[in-house]
C-alpha cells in the first residue's frame, strides 16, 4: 500500500481528518474524485438551495425527539460506533472480537469514502454548513469548532455510512432492506443535527457509491471482503 506524502499527511491533520495510513484500501489518487463525479452545490439564490433550508428547519424539530438521540449517536464515526450502528440492522453483532474479519473490513474501508472521495469538493467549495450558515447550535456542540472549518459539501459521514451498508448488503443479502435503510440514516442524521445540507447528503451518496464500485477492483478489498462473507456464512449456519 502506498504511503501518504509528508504534504498530504499535514493537509489532513489541518483539516481534521488525518488517520492512519494503513487504514485505507485505496489511495487518494485511485479514489473517484468528488470534483469530478460532482456539480458545484446549490447557489443561495436557487430554488434547490430553500430547499436545502426547509431540510435544516424540519431537522431542527426532530432533535428533541428519539429520532434526535439516533443522530447525535451517529455523528460519532469511529469504527466501533459506525459497526455498532448497523450491528442490528445486519444481524449479529460487528465488533473486533464477534466478526473480527468483517470489522476489519469495515475499519479499513471507511475512510476510503469518508475522507479520500470528498476531499476535493470539500477544499474546492468550502462550503459553509448550515449551523454556521444560520448562527444556530447543533445537536452535537462539542462537534462544531472542528467541523466549523472543514467544507460541507459532500458529507463525510455520510459517505461512511453509505458505503458501508453497501459493503455489508452484500455480505448479508438477506438483511439488505434494513441494511440500507440504516445507511440512508446515517446520512439523514447529518440533517437533522445541522451540520449538513440535504444536498450535502445526496451528493455523498454518489460518491461512495462510486468508491465501492472502485473497491471492487481492489485486491486487498477483494480478499477481505470473501473472508467476511465466509465468517458470516458460518454464523447464519451455526444459528440455524
Amino acid at each position: 500500500m502506498k504511503k501518504l506524502t509528508s504534504a498530504l499527511l499535514i493537509s489532513l491533520v489541518l483539516t481534521g481528518y488525518a488517520h492512519s495510513a494503513d487504514k485505507h484500501y485505496l489511495t487518494l489518487q485511485d479514489t473517484a474524485d468528488s470534483m469530478q463525479l460532482l456539480p458545484p452545490p446549490p447557489a443561495f439564490d436557487s430554488v434547490a438551495f430553500l430547499a436545502d433550508k426547509a431540510a435544516y428547519e424540519q431537522g431542527k424539530y426532530l432533535r428533541n425527539t428519539p429520532r434526535g438521540e439516533i443522530a447525535y449517536s451517529d455523528a460519532d464515526s469511529t469504527a466501533d460506533n459506525v459497526t455498532k450502528n448497523f450491528s442490528k440492522p445486519f444481524g449479529f453483532d460487528i465488533d473486533a472480537k464477534n466478526t473480527p474479519a468483517t470489522y476489519e473490513l469495515i475499519s479499513t474501508m471507511k475512510e476510503d469514502a469518508g475522507d479520500y472521495a470528498t476531499k476535493s469538493a470539500k477544499e474546492k467549495y468550502n462550503r459553509i454548513r448550515p449551523f454556521a450558515f444560520f448562527h444556530e447550535p447543533t445537536c452535537r456542540p462539542e462537534d462544531e469548532s472542528k467541523l466549523a472549518k472543514n467544507g460541507s459539501y459532500p458529507s463525510g459521514h455520510t459517505a461512511i455510512g453509505w458505503s458501508i451498508a453497501l459493503v455489508l448488503a452484500e455480505i448479508n443479502p438477506q438483511r439488505q432492506n434494513e441494511i440500507l435503510k440504516r445507511g440512508f440514516e446515517l446520512g439523514q442524521s447529518r440533517v437533522i443535527c445541522g451540520y449538513h445540507w440535504q444536498s450535502d447528503v445526496d451528493a455523498a451518496r454518489v460518491v461512495s457509491s462510486a468508491v465501492v464500485a472502485r473497491l471492487h477492483s481492489n485486491p486487498q478489498f477483494v480478499s477481505q471482503l470473501e473472508k467476511a462473507k465466509e465468517e458470516i456464512s458460518k454464523m447464519q449456519s451455526a444459528n440455524k
